[in-house]
């Protein structure tokens, strides 16, 4: 289906899924902190109190609001005695809020959590532990997307969220600039790659990629230090995770993250196919195909694929209505490249709904966090086409809204049919180890240091792991 023009005019900033791209100062120090306030531990089957209140409810996303605001006001007819203040911050500001209302003991009641913070959470007793709530219930888990539970369940074995949904990678591109490259959409859907040359996907970049005087990556005379448009887009350098960057790529040659899906013993960033990954992609900075990492801070991958300076960018399907609405380009997506298992990759990642333990109103954050993970809310999401919802009965009613864009969602939906889906890593000390990687990622990306030296980046991310796991 190819997607309708738009017309000139602004763009929508890009809301943020993934673990943060810089974190924020002293945040570990602020967690750890919140200990010594004497916050209670979590689990509290017998404790859990107030039922009816006012309840604060935080997220990050504008996009979900509405939506979600669209359940609060459902609720509240069904549960008159409660109602939902819904406070939404910034991506960045919200995480640097949490932080400190935990260290203030003034955490919202339930808010909106990330698979990569919930352990540091959950360790330090600053979230509860739903078990006994889900039994008392009789929650069907079974209910949800397989593999969005289990990114819930924390190293103890209990369960800190009901999932809310669920996110896959694609690449957006320029239909106009593809075209005029001779690009087809069978062929951008067949792309192949591998470490040594690339593969057909660094061919589709390099002829993508136009410098100022017209010349393309491909042709002789290309002038790779006067580049008008990359053939890809850069949002940052990946840091230990590489949602949108590099871990599509990487995990196609049998590299994984960790020595266990989740909350595993060690990291593998010292894995020759990891280091010639990152040593193929930084590569493409080199030719000229895409942006040095100095071009790309407080730029929108979004706003540079509208303005030209992009003409293909990897991003995730929570952002879809972001590219939807973007004016004046014609855009449609493209599924990850097929890599040297002969299969393509995505990282699969879930939001869900966490309890404050400080909150007084344990019995109606429940029934609120239980309603958010309901058919009835998630059909209201799935109605709305901000994200796919993690609920497996309501997904086909997101797929049809997002069709609507013009966009192939199958770009998106493949990994989940083809189960190629590689879950996002859960660690313990996941701040620390996730500053250590942003940091030596960045000077990779920038040519101030080699692949080669994250052999010793991952000797220091398991150390800083095992002293982590040695504290339990």
């Amino acid at each position: 289906m190819t997607p309708r023009e738009r017309t000139p005019g602004n763009t929508s900033p890009t809301s943020r899924r993934r673990a943060p791209r810089r974190l924020l100062a002293g945040a570990a120090a602020l967690v750890a902190a919140a200990v010594l306030t004497g916050c209670v531990q979590s689990g509290t089957a017998e404790g859990a109190y107030g039922e009816t209140g006012n309840l604060s409810y935080w997220m990050w996303d504008s996009n979900q609001v509405p939506a979600y605001q669209k359940c609060a006001d459902a609720f509240e007819i069904d549960n008159p005695e409660i109602t939902i203040s819904i406070e939404q911050y910034g991506y960045d500001d919200y995480w640097n809020k949490l932080m400190t209302s935990f260290v203030a003991n003034s955490a919202p009641d339930v808010f909106v959590d990330h698979s990569s913070k919930y352990g540091d959470y959950s360790s330090r007793g600053l979230i509860e532990n739903l078990d006994d709530l889900i039994l008392a219930d009789n929650v069907d888990m079974s209910q949800y997307v397989e593999g969005t539970a289990e990114l819930w369940q924390g190293p103890d074995g209990h369960q800190y969220g009901l999932p809310k949904d669920w996110d896959t990678v694609a690449l957006f591109y320029n239909e106009d600039m593809t075209t005029e490259a001779g690009i087809t959409a069978e062929e951008l859907g067949e792309m192949t790659w591998n470490p040594e040359d690339g593969g057909s996907y660094e061919q589709v970049i390099a002829s993508l990629t136009v410098d100022e005087n017209g010349v393309r990556g491909n042709e002789e005379g290309f002038d790779k230090g006067n580049v008008e448009t990359y053939g890809l887009g850069l949002d940052d350098s990946g840091g230990g995770y590489g949602q949108v960057t590099w871990a599509m790529l990487a995990a196609t040659t049998g590299w994984t993250y960790m020595d266990t899906p989740t909350w595993g013993s060690e990291f593998n960033y010292d894995d020759p196919r990891f280091q010639a990954t990152i040593g193929w992609w930084r590569g493409l900075i080199d030719k000229g195909y895409m942006p040095p990492l100095s071009q790309t801070v407080g730029t929108a991958l979004s706003s540079k694929l509208q303005v030209g300076a992009y003409a293909m960018v990897t991003d995730g399907s929570w952002n879809i209505n972001t590219y939807d609405k973007l004016q004046g380009v014609n855009l449609n997506t493209a599924p990850t490249p097929v890599g040297v298992e002969g299969k393509r990759a995505s990282t699969f990642n879930s939001l869900a709904d966490s309890i404050s333990v400080s909150s007084t109103q344990k019995g109606a954050a429940w029934e609120w966090v239980k309603y958010l993970g309901s058919i009835e809310c998630q059909q209201v999401v799935a109605e709305a086409g901000v994200v796919f919802p993690s609920i497996t009965a309501v997904d086909t009613i997101a797929e049809e809204k997002f069709a609507q864009t013009g966009f192939d969602v199958s770009a998106f939906t493949t990994h989940i049919d083809d189960k190629t889906t590689v879950l996002f890593p859960l660690s313990e000390a996941a701040v620390e180890i996730g500053a250590v990687m942003t940091n030596s990622m960045d000077k990779v990306m920038s040519f101030s240091a080699e692949p080669s030296s994250l052999t010793a980046t991952d000797a220091a991310v398991n150390k800083l792991l095992s002293l982590e796991q040695q504290k339990e």
